[in-house]
């Protein structure tokens, strides 16, 4: 067993180590990487052939943590890990978006990356070791792959970028971004932001990269040291030049054409084009028609290169717009009277009807992940049915592209939330109709949805996505606003951001070509700036503010501590109390214990019913004081004299001595249960806590008796 070993000695002083050669041998390249003592270990398996007829990359990235990484039971009936969590699908997305563009575009074997947590520590998080754990695998490997890539997390701490933060420290940045990048070129970019501006945004794109450099460095001398530099040989595609030229010849001019047309609707401009190509078709030989796969894919190439070259040479889009201009937008609220709050956002031809519900604490979400665990109180979830896009596909339930969207919507509203409201909110966007960006549709449609619902949001956020052609040879490039999904497949970037007219909170930015300079990702900043500011002013002709109140149907939360020694009595044994107060008014009543108090949310639609809650607990809470006078009810009679509750829950004695003047020969001649008296606390037994109640100081006293 040869055993090859890498240190990387970051700037701060910790080391990352880089191990292959010990575990997982027979997979075409693994690593084991090691920082304190999280340890991640990669493998990577390509297959030696690619299927017939595929002309895409197969890749699929899988990034699992095993709970026994932290010494913990999973949860759930089977204790055992199962399906990746949204945690994990967001970390294999992130490492998926980094690899993916850096395969050859002519190798289509099928390709899987699994990245496994094997032990971790509470102040490491794993996700920005994730990719170059994938990245060394690939390096030890004889895989083609033109990396190796790296990925770190930067943040802003008090005024500081700082790479790869403790965990405790990330929840006071104003900045966190997780950042990819091969030695030469930024390649993926996610993260949120509390309204930082454009040029802090750069500033830690350059920061990032220059610990990726070393990353980078470290992964090709391991690759030197493993002696895999030599990768292997394939041939995943066959081509006919002559064929590709003729069919160039014929289409390209008409392609380009159709281009410059500018239609607008989506459908009708993808059958123009496929009408081109039908047309080829028939001037074939039977013999050149059987070669489907082939006509296919050069008509894809023709196509993408005569779009572009339309844009770069007309500056003008494949919808007929500016390429700053804004497809017209149109935005409703309180679409939907049930909902807490409503709102339809169309842009263009790309539409979201989004909900917002507000809930109790039983409704926030339990995280039961490896490293997170806690409660959340605000969700975002994005649906993308497939009548969307006009097609017919099967629901398998939530994928990863709507669990990605779903994030990226949900870091970008998160900022805008008041911190003192007691509900947890739930936004639900459904995507009704998709050409480009729906995830932008989302946040726009989140905050006038909120603001329909009457969430004091402290300013509305918009979200734009920007798109890039470039032409190295001629060092041409269009920055696009807006994108359409065409321009998004054709193109070299997509580039969402949102923010506030003050500042960005949240991006996603993938780049599918080597280099991108700082001028020019400084000028798709400012023009998407420019693009959320007018996105802005449109949702504005909807709403321009939260509505003054919750609808008259949405729960009301009314709050109150008390000592938390009195959470026992309000419970009551058995919850006998508390669901008997929750039964007779209607509302839900949550105890939550908090330091020294518990802290108790009231939840009714009616205030009446909050208000009488209040009224009993206020009771169960008030110590009983003498002199004091109390209306009471009777609640049990005995020989003696009659037990009367003065207090939710507290009983004083009034002997039959006290209920009157003149001599009584028993109780039942004057009171009855459930009658309602007045009395006046005239003793408390030091020693038991009895309560000695009085009626007759309150009657007159007869004269006989003065």
């Amino acid at each position: 067993m040869q055993v090859i070993t890498k240190k990387i000695e970051l700037i701060d002083g910790r080391v990352i180590t880089i191990e292959t050669g010990k575990l997982a041998k027979q997979a075409d390249g693994s690593a084991l990487l090691r920082m304190g003592d999280t340890m991640l270990l990669a493998t990577v398996v390509a297959k030696k052939e690619a299927a017939e007829n595929v002309d895409f990359m197969p890749l699929s990235v899988e990034y699992q943590e095993k709970y026994a990484a932290l010494g913990r039971f999973p949860g759930g009936f089977f204790k055992r890990e199962a399906r990746l969590s949204e945690y994990e699908i967001l970390i294999s997305r992130l490492v998926d978006r980094a690899l993916r563009p850096l395969f050859p575009s002519d190798y289509h074997a099928e390709v899987q990356v699994q990245i496994t947590l094997i032990s971790g520590d509470k102040n490491t998080v794993p996700d920005a070791l994730a990719a170059l754990a994938a990245s060394s695998a690939l390096a030890v490997s004889d895989i083609p792959f033109n990396g190796p890539i790296s990925e770190v997390r930067v943040a802003k701490i008090n005024g500081v970028f700082v790479v790869n933060p403790p965990l405790q420290d990330i929840p006071t940045a104003d900045l966190d971004l997780m950042i990819a990048a091969t030695y030469d070129n930024i390649m993926m970019v996610e993260g949120e932001m509390k309204e930082v501006q454009e040029e802090d945004m750069i500033e830690a794109l350059r920061v990032a990269h220059e610990t990726i450099k070393i990353q980078c460095k470290a992964q090709l001398e391991l690759t030197e040291m493993v002696g895999k530099t030599k990768k292997r040989e394939y041939c995943h595609e066959n081509n006919d030049l002559d064929f590709k030229e003729k069919m160039r010849l014929a289409v390209y001019d008409q392609l380009y054409a159709i281009a410059k047309q500018g239609i607008a609707d989506k459908h009708l401009r993808a059958e123009t084009f496929d009408a081109v190509k039908t047309a080829f078709v028939e001037t074939l030989s039977e013999e050149e028609k059987e070669k489907k796969f082939q006509i296919s894919r050069y008509f894809h190439d023709i196509h993408k290169d005569a779009v572009r070259d339309m844009i770069l040479n007309e500056r003008s889009r494949l919808d007929g717009r500016k390429l700053d201009e804004i497809r017209p937008i149109w935005c409703e609220t309180n679409f939907l009277p049930s909902a807490h709050g409503s709102a339809l956002f169309t842009r263009g031809e790309t539409q979201s009807l989004t909900t917002v519900t507000l809930g109790t604490k039983l409704d926030e979400q339990i995280i039961d992940g490896v490293v997170f665990e806690g409660k959340n109180k605000f969700l975002l979830h994005y649906n993308f049915p497939s009548f969307s896009t006009g097609e017919v596909k099967a629901n398998r339930g939530t994928s990863r592209r709507e669990v990605g969207h779903g994030n990226l919507a949900m870091r970008a509203l998160k900022f805008t939330l008041p911190s003192d409201i007691p509900y947890t909110l739930r936004i639900v966007s459904d995507i009704l109709e998709s050409n480009g960006s729906s995830s932008m549709a989302t946040v726009c449609a989140g905050t006038l949805a909120l603001m329909d619902a009457g969430v004091k949001i402290k300013k509305p956020v918009s979200g734009i996505a920007m798109g890039l052609i470039t032409d190295s040879s001629t060092g041409k490039y269009a920055v696009l606003s807006d994108i359409l999904g065409d321009e998004d497949h054709l193109g070299d970037m997509d580039f969402k951001v949102t923010g506030t007219k003050d500042g960005i909170t949240a991006c996603q930015m993938d780049i599918k070509v080597d280099g991108l300079s700082h001028k020019v990702l400084a000028e798709a900043l400012n023009q998407a700036k420019q693009g959320r500011l007018h996105i802005l002013g449109e949702m504005a002709k909807a709403i321009t503010e939260p509505r003054e109140d919750y609808k008259p149907h949405v729960p009301r939360i009314v709050q109150m501590s008390i000592p938390k020694e009195f959470i026992g009595a309000i419970i009551g044994p058995g919850g006998k109390i508390i669901q008997e107060m929750q039964r007779e008014t209607g509302a839900v009543i949550v105890i939550e214990e908090v330091g020294e108090f518990g802290v108790i949310d009231i939840v009714a639609v009616d205030k009446s019913s909050i208000d009488a809650v209040i009224q009993r607990i206020k009771g169960i809470t008030t110590v009983p004081e003498i002199d004091t006078v109390y209306d009471g009810v009777v609640k049990n009679i005995q020989a003696f004299g009659a037990f009367v509750e003065i207090l939710p829950g507290k009983d004083g004695l009034l002997h039959i001595s006290e209920i009157d003047w003149t001599r009584l020969e028993d109780v039942e001649s004057v009171l009855k249960v459930g009658d309602k008296i007045q009395v006046k606390l005239i003793e408390i037994d030091k020693k038991t806590g009895k309560l000695k109640l009085s009626r007759k100081v309150l009657l007159p006293r007869p004269e006989r008796n003065k």
